[in-house]
């Protein structure tokens, strides 16, 4: 085969950054604005990954369309994977960082042992190929979790964090040009494209006035943000199938081969890679260490205002009304049918339903929906989601959902 990875150009970070923006807000407007569910969202995205990945594997050679929406599917189905780790199943973002980390290093390991080479440049047989979508699918993941991590410790708005990632690419790329080893800074680049494309994705999504805790952005919404991020791709798509500048063969005709590696100067990188990460360590450690407001913490919400059974909802259009309602009962009954695995999903769905309706219906009738949401959160508590206690019993559930679609009738 020929290779099946284009040429790292301009163009290659440009596209890849686009993807990493859509992986953020594709996967939160179908996820919540949809009301699919966190894992129904990753079971829909992994199956068509699985489709696309193997019309990418058939082709002989680099072809920039079936490449590049691989590319956009595996930055939304490794975004799904750490966000079930981490709103799913609770497992605390430092955990998730430290394992993706160890998983991508054993999948390196194994790549080098078998290729004896980590390089895109010679991606020329299956065997590598595979090794390489795979690599791509764990950093994605990886960046995910330390992007994630990272606002957790600081405090940071989207708008402010993409400096981090932007100026760590910035500083890889000196060092590079310096002398650096080329596959370790492609491949340390790659991954803080994860965090830098989800931070924009994030700024341009989120609205310009959020809860403390919340992120504050452009308020351009997560299906516009989509459609302009999935506009530019297919943009730059067009003018790379047209030109093939990021062809190997073309590339090798238009560039002069790169110097010879100087054993010296990757070392003298290597240790300012050592040094960049320790500042870039104070750093966070820094940020942490300042007064800031975190995430906003879940807590048991119980609502002094009462009102009569449909007051509350009285001011919500009513076809949002009924989409709530539609997954509150759909929860009550698999409760009562005994599945529970139905139930906790239908919950689920309804809870990201109610947080993405959030910026529509509380300015409509802010008594209301603080009664809602207190209510809301009684109905969580007892699947244990967003609460660190475990499932309750099916009869409290179905109480407290009883409850739930009384005041919204």
């Amino acid at each position: 085969m020929l290779n099946k990875v284009p040429e790292v150009t301009i163009w290659f970070w440009v596209i890849k950054v686009l993807c990493t923006t859509v992986g953020e807000s594709f996967a939160d407007w179908i996820n919540m604005k949809l009301g699919v569910g966190l894992v129904n969202t990753a079971w829909i995205f992994t199956a068509v990954f699985v489709v696309v990945l193997g019309i990418q594997l058939r082709l002989k050679r680099y072809v920039p369309f079936p490449y590049w929406l691989t590319v956009v599917v595996v930055s939304v189905t490794g975004t799904l994977y750490t966000d079930i780790l981490t709103d799913q199943l609770n497992v605390p973002l430092w955990i998730s960082s430290a394992v993706f980390s160890v998983l991508l290093a054993v999948v390196f390991g194994a790549w080098w042992l078998r290729e004896r080479t980590l390089s895109i440049h010679s991606v020329t047989t299956p065997s590598r190929e595979s090794f390489y979508w795979l690599t791509v699918l764990v950093t994605f993941a990886l960046g995910t979790a330390t992007g994630d991590w990272t606002l957790e410790l600081t405090g940071w708005s989207p708008g402010a964090s993409v400096l981090l990632p932007l100026g760590l690419i910035a500083a890889i790329t000196l060092l590079w040009r310096f002398g650096a080893n080329p596959v370790l800074s492609f491949w340390l680049a790659y991954i803080l494209t994860r965090p830098l494309g989800a931070n924009i994705g994030d700024w341009l999504a989120s609205p310009k006035v959020a809860q403390p805790g919340e992120p504050t952005g452009l308020a351009l919404g997560t299906f516009t943000t989509s459609l302009i991020f999935l506009g530019l791709i297919l943009a730059t798509v067009v003018y790379l199938t047209v030109t093939r500048s990021d062809v190997t063969g073309t590339y090798e005709t238009t560039h002069t081969p790169s110097a010879a590696a100087n054993p010296r100067r990757e070392r003298i990188a290597l240790a300012g890679f050592g040094l960049l990460a320790v500042a870039t360590g104070g750093l966070l450690a820094w940020a942490h260490s300042q007064p800031h407001v975190g995430p906003a913490p879940e807590t048991d919400a119980t609502s002094t205002v009462h009102l009569a059974p449909g007051q509350a909802v009285k001011k919500f259009p009513a076809s949002k009304v009924d989409a709530l309602k539609a997954l509150a009962s759909t929860s009550l009954k698999d409760a009562r049918e005994g599945n529970a695995g139905g139930a906790h999903a239908a919950a689920q769905s309804l809870r990201d339903l109610w947080d993405a309706d959030q910026a529509t219906l509380q300015p409509l009738d802010n008594t209301g929906w603080t009664f809602l949401d207190a209510q809301m959160d009684q109905v969580l508590k007892t699947f244990g989601i967003d609460h660190p206690n475990p499932p309750m019993s099916p009869t409290r559930q179905e109480a407290e959902l009883r409850t739930l679609l009384t005041d919204m009738r």
